[in-house]
């Protein structure tokens, strides 16, 4: 039961660390920072995501502590939680998460929605991002080369930050009873392409170095013949969907609404499928942050 609760504890960071570092980056990408037309929405959806990153972090520090002390009666002793913040990175790494969730928290309550607030939570996001990084797979790595993948290993935790956070923004764009404007949507579409094709270079170039250090060439042929390889298999299926979903309304939704708009045609059709096709790439976003939080427990082939 333990391992399960800090997996999903891993599951609902993973998730809320991607709203916080992708949606501003989004709004300040899209929007060029601007309280745009429809963005009451962006303040709260950013104050969520801190409650979660912030709560997540707090459970997840207990639940990992009782997973090491062998019960949740011995992880909340003092001794136990101090041992597990003063003495593991990943018990600082959680701390230090939950503090700046803390902090993208107040900016949040205090300050109006824009540039600011955006420019704030996207430093803060960037470091919560990277922080799964630090005390991952990607730290594992010793010798001149743990450098290169703990490097790697951050900027993949990064990309698939902005990319499913800008996902997230998009979702709610095109979800909402009171909708943005044709040409917002259009314009954040747009965005989205831009930001989108470098979050996917990172992450295929990232991910084949990640892959190098923890699978290797030699045991490529055996990938199958472990839980955690199965679930990489898994993992680069959902990915390629994704790519293709993500090609579908770049290439042929997108440029269909800009069309429907110029011609003055009623842009509900070209809208209706895009909807369809960002929701369903959200969707399957949100199963491999699942995968991804169930391989961050498990020993990667190179380790067996």
């Amino acid at each position: 039961m333990l391992e399960v609760a800090v997996i999903v504890l891993r599951w609902l960071q993973y998730s809320g660390a991607a709203v916080l570092l992708g949606a501003p980056l989004f709004l300040l990408y899209s929007f060029r920072g601007a309280d745009g037309p429809n963005l009451a929405w962006a303040r709260p959806t950013l104050i969520v995501a801190a409650i979660v990153v912030a709560l997540g972090s707090v459970a997840a520090l207990v639940a990992q502590t009782a997973v090491m002390a062998g019960s949740l009666s011995e992880a909340i002793k003092p001794a136990s939680l101090s041992f597990m913040i003063t003495g593991t990175a990943l018990g600082m790494a959680m701390v230090a998460r939950a503090a700046i969730a803390l902090l993208i928290l107040a900016a949040s309550i205090v300050l109006r929605r824009g540039r600011k607030l955006w420019s704030l939570a996207v430093a803060g996001g960037l470091v919560v991002a990277a922080s799964f990084a630090w005390t991952g797979h990607g730290a594992a790595t010793e010798g001149p080369e743990g450098l290169i993948h703990l490097v790697a290993a951050i900027i993949h935790a990064v990309a698939a930050a902005v990319w499913l956070g800008a996902l997230a923004v998009l979702t709610l764009l095109l979800l909402r009873r009171t909708a943005p404007d044709d040409l917002t949507i259009h314009r954040a579409l747009q965005g989205f392409a831009g930001m989108g094709t470098v979050a996917v270079v990172l992450l295929v170039l990232t991910g084949l170095v990640n892959s190098w250090f923890m699978v290797g060439p030699a045991r490529i042929g055996d990938l199958g013949s472990s839980l955690y390889g199965q679930l990489l298999i898994a993992k680069l299926a959902l990915f390629g969907l994704m790519l293709a979903l993500a090609a579908e309304h770049r290439f042929r939704s997108t440029p269909a609404l800009g069309i429907f708009l110029v011609a003055g045609e009623d842009p509900r059709p070209a809208l209706a499928r895009l909807r369809r096709s960002v929701i369903a790439e959200t969707a399957v976003g949100i199963v491999l942050l699942g995968l991804v939080a169930v391989m961050g427990t498990l020993a990667p082939p190179s380790a067996m």
